[in-house]
């Protein structure tokens, strides 16, 4: 078994490894590529949109890397910066105006995002993809896989098909569910695929392979519940509920499966829950800017009118996304 990290004094910057720093900048490479995607798309020109898919692609690849190199307690709270990216590029490029608020917003998840940085775990140190298979196949972390398959087919089964299209928590929670498990095996395949290019070869064990499967599986799931959740509601709703369960249930799966706290102290833990509640905050400010400006615009407030003209039925009813198709 591989040896545990090891944690530093308190807000010693001594105690961030090389293997997190390169985890930290391809996660900040991701952030950049994915959040200037959005402002690429949103161009609408073919040419621009498939920069955008290109942008996306290279984005995801850094990602997947950043996983390799970095604890998942690091690396996916900081999915928040590309929200501040896509905020900060549609002001500059788009002329779309941030609010004072909104400012605010990517200030908090800066300040949240470099606390986690500042105080995050050591990536635990795997000699073979076998280590890895011991650890996921751990009876605490076998115990949450179970819950989380349970779950998901339950919502699949009998809640998604009745709830789906008015309760945004079916589909998100798929996702979020599904991701938590897709995210561990994302890590450990990412983890094999370096030990493989530094000399010892992984992909000759079919535990390997096993994560792979998993990955893909997990992959595909979240991108069709994912699209439905988008297809039926407003993504200013979906972003910020998905990334809230997402992140706090890979940070729970991370904890279980790598014991990513395990060393750290109880200041430490609790320095890094303050930081992504610091992000949370910014993220759900972000997202409440676009609303404001919104509604400040004079047609905004006519299209989303509280009452009808009777004074009786309420549009508040009608999902955020068939709302937007009535524009």
């Amino acid at each position: 078994m591989g040896s545990s990290q090891q944690s530093g004094s308190f807000g010693d910057p001594q105690q961030i490894s090389s293997d997190n720093v390169n985890g930290l900048c391809l996660a900040i490479s991701s952030s950049l590529f994915i959040g200037s995607s959005f402002i690429i798309k949103k161009k609408g020109l073919q040419k621009a949109a498939a920069s955008g898919l290109r942008a996306v692609i290279v984005g995801e690849i850094a990602n997947f890397a950043a996983y390799a190199f970095a604890p998942a307690v690091l690396v996916t709270p900081l999915g928040a910066l590309s929200i501040i990216i896509s905020a900060a590029l549609a002001h500059m490029i788009l002329g779309e105006k941030l609010h004072i608020f909104g400012i605010v917003g990517c200030v908090l998840c800066v300040v949240g995002s470099t606390t986690i940085v500042l105080h995050a775990p050591q990536e635990r140190q795997i000699e073979s993809v076998k280590e890895l298979w011991d650890l996921a196949t751990e009876p605490a972390f076998l115990l949450y896989a179970t819950l989380v398959i349970v779950a998901v087919v339950v919502i699949i089964v009998q809640y998604a098909p009745k709830y789906g299209q008015t309760h945004i928590i079916a589909y998100v929670g798929v996702c979020s569910l599904v991701g938590s498990i897709g995210v561990m095996s994302v890590q450990a395949l990412g983890i094999a695929l370096k030990l493989t290019f530094s000399g010892t070869n992984q992909l000759l064990y079919p535990q390997t392979w096993v994560f792979a499967v998993v990955v893909v599986t997990c992959v595909l799931t979240q991108m069709n519940y994912l699209n439905k959740a988008l297809d039926t509601f407003n993504t200013a709703l979906v972003s910020p509920i998905y990334y809230v369960t997402f992140t706090s249930l890979t940070i729970v799966a991370s904890v279980i499966m790598f014991k990513d706290w395990n060393g750290q102290t109880a200041t430490q833990i609790i320095t890094e829950l303050c930081g992504f509640v610091t992000i949370l905050s910014g993220t759900f400010l972000l997202h409440k800017t676009k609303d404001l400006v919104e509604v400040s615009s004079p047609t905004a407030f006519m299209r989303y009118p509280k009452y009808d003209g009777g004074g009786g039925s309420s549009e508040e009813g009608i999902p955020l996304k068939h709302r937007e198709s009535m524009r």
